[in-house]
């Protein structure tokens, strides 16, 4: 399935493509779509039950991802792994990058990372994926096709017993254009309580993906983030799909009117 042998030859590559040909200017991205972690680092140590809880992956992100990508035939990369192994929405090195503890919880295989088990993981799992965005970006400039960077997230309902009331947020840094317009879109539906750069905010140190390929580029863009547990399951997966599918659209015409 790929070149590594970082990889065992039945693990999946390090990102994956969804419509790679869509026609639609929005390229969706996932940086945290997986739990999964490489064979040969023994899930870190981490038990199964924990591998299933935000500390490893973005709940429901992957899966609105998919259902939003289809309702607009936009282009999606998703990255395979989990944000454990390494978290490919910080740069590389920094504090948040190869976590010892997430949240509360210990993860003994991060306890005593080298700096060359640092740097494979990087070239192995975070390289692969930011440069096939970086790829697609380029070839859609190559050839005319406009690009909106869309980053797709979700957030605990609770943080360190903390209840969050925000249903979903809006994410952005130095240009604020289209999480703007999306949020006075968003906050236009009755009974939706959208977040204004919170409960998580973007910045250079802190994230990677909008900084280096919206910002750096020049790119249209917008982080997102859903609340997990209107995210968890089918019908709520496909219910923001359904309503991003909406207002995307209607946010970047907002923006070129």
């Amino acid at each position: 399935m790929h070149d590594s042998p970082w990889l065992a030859p039945d693990e999946p590559p390090a990102f994956r493509v969804e419509r790679e040909h869509g026609q639609s200017p929005f390229l969706l991205t996932c940086d945290h779509a997986s739990a999964r972690v490489p064979r040969h680092l023994h899930s870190l140590g981490v038990s199964a039950q924990d591998l299933q809880r935000h500390i490893a992956w973005d709940v429901g992100a992957a899966a609105v991802a998919s259902k939003l990508a289809e309702r607009l035939d936009a282009c999606l990369v998703m990255q395979n792994y989990s944000r454990l192994v390494i978290d490919c929405n910080r740069p590389p090195g920094s504090a948040g990058s190869i976590l010892r503890v997430s949240e509360s919880t210990p993860i003994p295989g991060n306890e005593s990372v080298s700096a060359d088990e640092a740097r494979a993981r990087e070239r192995e799992l975070f390289k692969p994926y930011h440069e096939r965005i970086d790829a697609e970006l380029a070839a859609r400039e190559a050839r005319g096709q406009p690009s909106i960077l869309i980053a797709m997230h979700s957030f605990t309902p609770v943080f360190h017993g903390e209840s969050r009331p925000w249903h979903a947020a809006v994410l952005y840094n130095r240009d604020p254009r289209l999480a703007r317009a999306l949020l006075r879109q968003l906050r236009a539906e009755a009974g939706l309580v959208i977040g204004d750069n919170e409960p998580y905010s973007v910045g250079d140190s802190t994230d990677y993906t909008i900084p280096v390929h919206g910002e750096r580029r020049g790119v249209l863009h917008v982080g997102i983030e859903l609340r997990q547990d209107l995210v968890a399951d089918e019908a709520g997966q496909a219910a923001w799909a359904l309503r991003l599918s909406h207002v995307l659209p209607s946010a970047v015409a907002e923006i070129n009117t």
